[in-house]
């Protein structure tokens, strides 16, 4: 039986495909848990429609995450940590900590998209983010050491 698949099947094929499957495979597994339909005109045509729409909405996010790789990449983040007589921090700046920095100038982000490096001391690093597939950002965060309360 030939039929084309609405969602992406292991080991079958991906979502938009048309299989040729034994009937009982497809009647009593794909066609009862909507995995597939039998092939018609008008469901190519529906899936082709679909594909169209989601690869436009596919570049259309691109579009959008290389716009904002750009305005991230014009700021620079700043931030104050505890530190002792010789610069090294008491606590670590995490990716959590930068997140809120990027929430301060406007821009939401989550924090797992955001790779810090492992930073001990004051100075100037890079922070990488990530926006999209393929689409990352490198931001400068700069650590300075606040004095210690005694």
């Amino acid at each position: 039986m030939e039929i084309l698949l609405i969602e992406n099947v292991p080991h079958l094929g991906v979502r938009g495909d048309v299989v040729n499957v034994k009937d009982g495979y497809a009647r009593n597994f794909l066609l009862p848990r909507k995995l597939a339909l039998p092939v018609t005109a008008g469901n190519k045509r529906q899936i082709e429609l679909e594909k169209v729409r989601a690869e436009k909405l596919r570049a259309k996010e691109l579009a959008d995450a290389k716009s904002l790789a750009e305005k991230l990449e014009a700021i620079s983040l700043a931030v104050a940590k505890k530190a002792g007589e010789n610069g090294h921090l008491f606590g670590s700046v995490t990716n959590a900590d930068v997140a809120e920095l990027f929430k301060g100038k406007g821009f939401t982000l989550d924090r797992r998209d955001i790779t810090v490096p492992h930073i001990k001391d004051a100075g100037t690093y890079v922070v990488d983010v990530r926006l999209y597939s393929g689409v990352h950002a490198k931001v400068n965060l700069e650590v300075s050491a606040a004095a210690a309360a005694e």
